[in-house]
């Protein structure tokens, strides 16, 4: 029984070890696709004022044009002032031409303000993607090396994966089965009994089932927790019971 117990001890060993990387490794994907999303938020924040530089740019060409088209009325208009016979018509296009004039001055400052604004807004822009620049390298490295730990703990839980088939063949059939059944709702499935108290729940077995484990040094099932329950003594090198 003894060798039984230990060739099941050693299956379940190797499956601790694959969960316990797998749960490790777990969080891996997450921390990269948090990583993921901050240089997606800060990537927006610099296409948001990219569209903003844009759209001022566009108002500044729009205001640039429509000074130039102000400025061709009021030569126009001055250019027919001359032709004008009587003095309410001359007077009429002189206050039209006036109020042109004052128009075009309000645009001219309006087009100041709205070129300074721009630079600023160019030089916020500079200094957004140079930060961009550095986190994105730095979130860059880090998520590399997230990437070069989760393909580790994938590569060596595919070989304990690749192992496990050769320990669990020494296994016998029939506690294998059980066992199976068990890890696949709990993990250790397998847990010693130390003075009467199942190591996977913390509660005492009934003493005729820790005194029948005791001496058959098999397996039986815990009543509290349902794991495959087994007396420690059954695992102890014969020679330190000596």
């Amino acid at each position: 029984m003894r060798e039984k117990l230990k060739a099941l001890a050693e299956l379940q060993k190797v499956d601790m070890e694959a969960a316990t990387l797998r749960k490790a490794a777990d969080v891996h994907p997450r921390q990269i696709a948090e990583l993921e999303r901050e240089l997606g938020a800060a990537r927006s924040a610099i296409e948001a004022e990219r569209n903003r530089v844009a759209d001022i740019e566009r108002q500044k060409l729009q205001l640039e044009q429509n000074i130039a088209d102000e400025k061709d009325k009021v030569k126009k208009w001055e250019a027919r002032l001359a032709e004008q016979r009587s003095t309410r018509e001359y007077s009429a296009l002189a206050r039209e031409i006036d109020i042109a004039k004052k128009a075009n001055l309000t645009m001219a400052d309006e087009l100041v303000e709205l070129t300074k604004t721009l630079a600023t807004a160019r030089e916020t822009v500079k200094g957004k993607e140079a930060e961009f620049s550095a986190r994105q390298q730095q979130l860059g490295s880090r998520m590399s090396e997230l990437r070069a730990k989760l393909a580790e703990a994938e590569s060596q839980v595919k070989q304990l994966e690749g192992q496990r088939s050769g320990v669990a063949a020494k296994v016998d059939a029939t506690l294998l089965r059980r066992y199976e059944t068990v890890r696949k709702k709990k993990l250790p499935a397998l847990v010693g009994v130390v003075a009467g108290t199942c190591q996977g729940c913390n509660m005492n077995v009934p003493p005729q089932l820790y005194n029948q484990l005791r001496t058959s040094l098999g397996t039986d099932v815990c009543p509290s927790c349902h794991r495959i329950i087994y007396a420690v003594e059954a695992l102890a090198d014969p020679a330190d019971a000596k």
